[in-house]
């Protein structure tokens, strides 16, 4: 029982293989356009790609190779996607909008409805059986999606940004109840928030230009992110390049020292990683053999927390308010990011992704 996908959308330029277990759910993360809503489309069966195939749980979803143009409707998937607004049927209350599933499947309404209301109390929601969605709030009418959605019983729940339309206090619920639901399920939910990835996620994948660029544990990708857009969830500074000596080789030319727990072949794909907290800001350069120094004009000052994380040249530094006000710092003004040899991790990665990715603006050594 487990879901497999290889397609390819040409013109988006989208080419992904991707397979889950049998209770397995993966969370898929990455940048705007990368690829993220033209996997679910394709999923569902609202979007045809060029080429690939298609499996759940032993069923054929598409086949389309030469020789071969299988393609099974979206209604007969047995996939159910959650999107970011809920979607309910207006002129339905609550309880039918969630025993339609089972309906449009042929199922006897007694036996619908029985379902309904199992799922509307795994939800937390039974109380509201008899209401319209007019008359329900954002959170509420999310949970009695996610019962519509469960009571179709499909074999793989794809979920897009469920909590994106949510305020604060209706997402813990919501996420909570997604953590209890899930259990023993297959799927795949879209999402921007690491909590997410965290709380529900058995596996993260990283999307950028319609290709996956890394996937693992949720713990470990943040621990050691291989791309920019991982990395900016940890909230680590990254840059990548290839392995030299004890750093790496920016692909501007630049060495950055650092340390690597296991040891890296010359030339082959590698990453340094710092998190803001270790750089110093500089107005002068500062010179030494275990230290980088960066020289970047700063783009933006924004609060963080106690601190002022300063923006340059695609890093971060993180300064106190007095030390900033001391440096004089300034949008536009040219400084120099420092940071010892021993903050900096350096790791293999699996490519070279400094193709296309957004990198911070290293400059050469001088």
């Amino acid at each position: 029982m487990t879901f497999s996908l290889q397609a390819a959308v040409v013109e988006r330029g989208f080419d992904v293989a991707l397979s889950l277990g049998p209770t397995e759910t993966v969370a898929v993360m990455g940048p705007n356009g990368a690829g993220k809503s033209t996997l679910f489309s394709v999923i569902a069966g609202l979007l045809r790609p060029d080429s690939g195939r298609a499996e759940l749980n032993g069923r054929t979803l598409f086949h389309l190779a030469d020789g071969e143009r299988t393609w099974t409707a979206p209604h007969h998937r047995g996939t159910a996607l959650l999107a970011q607004e809920p979607l309910l049927f207006p002129h339905l209350s609550v309880l039918d909008n969630v025993a339609f599933g089972p309906r449009s499947t042929g199922t006897v309404r007694h036996l619908a409805i029985s379902r309904a209301m199992h799922w509307l109390a795994e939800v937390e929601a039974s109380d509201l059986a008899a209401r319209r969605p007019e008359e329900l709030s954002g959170g509420q009418a999310q949970r009695v999606a996610v019962a519509r959605a469960l009571a179709a019983d499909p074999g793989l729940l794809l979920l897009d940004e469920p909590m994106a339309a949510l305020d604060i206090h209706s997402a813990p619920l919501l996420r909570r109840l997604l953590k209890r639901v899930l259990t023993g399920r297959q799927a795949i939910i879209i999402t921007h928030d690491v909590l997410d990835a965290l709380m529900l996620a058995d596996r993260v994948v990283i999307l950028e230009g319609g290709r996956i660029v890394e996937e693992g544990p949720a713990r470990k990708v943040l621990e050691r992110p291989r791309s920019a857009f991982a990395a900016g969830l940890a909230g680590l500074n990254f840059v990548p390049g290839t392995s030299a000596g004890t750093g790496i080789l920016t692909s501007g030319g630049r060495h950055i020292a650092g340390h690597s727990e296991d040891p890296i072949p010359a030339g082959r794909p590698a990453a340094a990683a710092f998190p803001p907290s270790a750089v110093s800001v500089f107005l002068d350069d500062a010179h030494g053999s275990p230290r980088n120094s960066f020289t970047v004009r700063i783009t933006d000052l924004e609060p963080h927390g106690d601190l002022i994380r300063v923006r340059a040249g695609g890093l971060a530094a993180d300064v106190t308010p007095a030390a900033s006000a001391d440096l004089g710092l300034l949008p536009g003004l040219t400084v120099h990011f420092v940071v010892k040899a021993a903050a900096v991790s350096v790791y293999e990665t699996w490519q070279n992704l400094s193709d296309g990715a957004r990198t911070p603006e290293v400059p050469a050594e001088t």
